[in-house]
């Protein structure tokens, strides 16, 4: 199986912006004093099927801040929206929940990546995709304003976490903390490989568990996008060991 990062088509006549962002969201944790890095770690992994508005009118407000709070009053939040979320949700700093809301323009494709952690799709093109059999593709409804006749209906795409980097392109560990236990993480990889016996076989689309602002394919999904001529994204091929 060939896999593929997902990135935004680079052409000109892909304007579209979407000045939007979610409803709801796991805040910051204030630092450890010793290392400055924070324990709860962090996230760029979006749930927008995730719906909070169950919750009281203060816990709702508390979640719409990213404000670094106390580890104690970190765990309280992300206990509340542990039993709401899907089970293979990642509940770490900067998880986002719920619908995009705000206002778009410009001239989008049938595929939408606003920035490398984030898939959004044409309601149309995530049907035919749907149909042509690929899996893990959920969508939910935006909320986002469009002044034009000819606005595209869009579906932000919640993905499945999955996959690791293979152990022979990072660097050594760093030693954890004395004092909190955690250790100082590495950016991605240049070039990197993915270990082949982390990836996920029931989906074809998916988060990288290693680096979370990455959206990783398989042939399978890619085949589809171009057999159905979907355009937006293109495909970086990856290495799998």
């Amino acid at each position: 199986m060939k896999y593929y990062e997902l990135e935004r088509d680079p052409s000109p006549r892909y304007t579209g912006n979407l000045n939007a962002k979610h409803t709801w969201w796991l805040p910051g944790v204030e630092s450890c004093p010793a290392c400055d890095l924070q324990p709860e770690g962090g996230t760029s992994a979006q749930y927008p099927c995730v719906d909070l508005s169950g919750l009281s009118s203060a816990d709702q407000k508390k979640l719409s801040s990213a404000w670094p709070v106390p580890r104690e009053e970190f765990i309280r939040r992300r206990e509340l929206v542990r039993p709401l979320a899907p089970p293979y949700a990642v509940l770490e700093s900067g998880a986002a929940f719920g619908p995009l809301q705000g206002t778009g323009a410009g001239h989008f494709g049938q595929l939408v990546m606003q920035n490398p952690w984030s898939l959004c799709m044409r309601r149309e093109s995530l049907e035919r995709l749907g149909n042509a059999g690929v899996r893990g593709l959920t969508g939910c409804p935006t909320q986002v304003r469009f002044r034009t006749k000819n606005a595209p209906e869009l579906r932000d795409i919640q993905l499945e976490s999955h996959g690791r980097f293979h152990p022979d392109c990072l660097p050594p560990p760093n030693p954890p903390c004395p004092s909190c236990g955690v250790s100082m993480g590495h950016g991605v990889p240049d070039p990197y490989w993915l270990d082949a016996s982390s990836l996920p076989r029931h989906v074809d689309i998916f988060r990288l568990v290693d680096a979370s602002t990455l959206i990783i394919a398989n042939e399978r999904l890619v085949d589809a996008v171009h057999r159905l001529e979907l355009d937006g994204v293109v495909f970086k091929a990856l290495e799998a060991r």
